[in-house]
């Protein structure tokens, strides 16, 4: 069959050729806008797991401290009336409250006051005492390593008699056994756990100091005298922890790598110290970080009752004698310590279990 020819259309041609360059640029225009195609641009990639972490625990120290120098601040703005003339009484002179109003400028609008703190703060100088006259910071540093010189020694107190007897408490009443060894370890450290720390300190006193004259009764003097007030201190930490360290002990205990490391006939020593204490460690660090925070404020009624020269005799001298300023930077001290402490256990929770920590952050 013979085909008709089409007759030429010059219209259509000139569109149908306009359609093919339109095409054809667009098609270039697309591959240069396309940033995979591009050679100068890389290839993004997420930020890994560790960086991930630490950006987001130092941003959360950072909320946190700006957070409390804030409230810190705000402390003693908050108080009813005026805070030097209720420091300095009633009955004084008015000249000398102006004077004193003045000195710690708080004739200034807020703002001021609050940018003024700032400054003084970050160059170390945390006021002046209303009572004393005094600079703070120079009143903390003194004070501040009698507190340390209790609180530190405590804490290995409190790590070394928990975490071995809660082991052992473990080892020896695990699946059942000597019911009557479990019962009475819940009931001592249950009943060592509830007792306040300044009323063991007080019994301390009289069993130890007063009736039996064997350590002094108060203040910070040679090795004798630090004696009484660790004990005060560790005793009802070191019970509540050894609970916990039983408790995880026995969970340790059940896992199927236990038994596997049973079933090799691994001596008990290498099974409890490679594979059990290394499994115990996150949650010891975490329950030792509240420890040794819970220690530094306790310290507070502990000083108290052996008239130590710490800041936990300063806070309730300056309480006593409405010294804000002092309390302000007692407060702030405390508070950036827990911080710290926090901190510091988040860290080492992720280098000892870094793939429930750091990736589940």
């Amino acid at each position: 069959m013979r085909k008709t020819p089409v007759p030429h259309d010059p219209a259509r041609a000139r569109a149908g050729a306009e359609t093919n360059r339109a095409t054809a640029e667009a098609a270039e225009g697309g591959a240069a806008a396309d940033p995979a195609a591009a050679p100068a641009a890389g290839p993004r990639t997420a930020p890994g797991p560790w960086t991930a972490f630490t950006l987001r625990r130092t941003g959360r120290l950072v909320v946190s401290l700006a957070t409390l120098v804030t409230a810190s601040f705000a402390m003693i703005h908050l108080i009813p009336g005026d805070p030097v003339r209720t420091a300095l009484g009633p009955t004084a002179d008015p000249a000398l409250v102006e004077a004193r109003r003045q000195a710690l400028g708080l004739d200034r609008p807020v703002t001021q006051q609050f940018g003024h703190y700032l400054a003084e703060l970050f160059q170390g100088r945390l006021g002046e005492s209303i009572g004393a006259g005094l600079p703070v910071s120079d009143v903390i540093a003194a004070r501040l390593p009698a507190t340390l010189s209790l609180a530190l020694p405590a804490f290995l107190v409190v790590l070394l008699a928990a975490v071995p007897g809660g082991m052992w408490a473990a080892v020896l009443t695990r699946d059942g056994r000597r019911r009557r060894g479990e019962l009475a370890f819940g009931s001592v450290t249950g009943a060592l756990a509830a007792v306040p720390e300044f009323l063991l300190a007080v019994a301390l006193v009289a069993c130890f100091a007063v009736a039996l004259p064997l350590f002094p009764v108060a203040s910070r003097g040679g090795l004798d005298s630090y004696v009484l007030p660790v004990v005060a201190l560790s005793v009802v930490p070191a019970a509540a922890l050894a609970r916990i360290v039983r408790v995880e002990t026995l969970r340790v205990l059940g896992e199927e790598y236990m038994r596997t490391a049973a079933a090799k006939r691994l001596p008990a020593r290498l099974r409890y110290l490679r594979h059990a204490l290394p499994n115990l460690l996150a949650s010891s660090l975490t329950v030792g970080g509240l420890t040794l925070m819970a220690l530094l404020t306790g310290t507070v009624l502990v000083e108290k009752v052996f008239a130590w020269p710490g800041l936990g005799t300063t806070i309730v001298q300056a309480i006593t004698e409405k010294d804000y300023p002092m309390v302000q930077a007692v407060v702030l001290v405390y508070g950036t310590a827990a911080l710290l402490i926090t901190f510091a256990v988040d860290v080492a929770v992720a280098v000892v279990d870094p793939r429930s920590t750091v990736r589940g952050s």
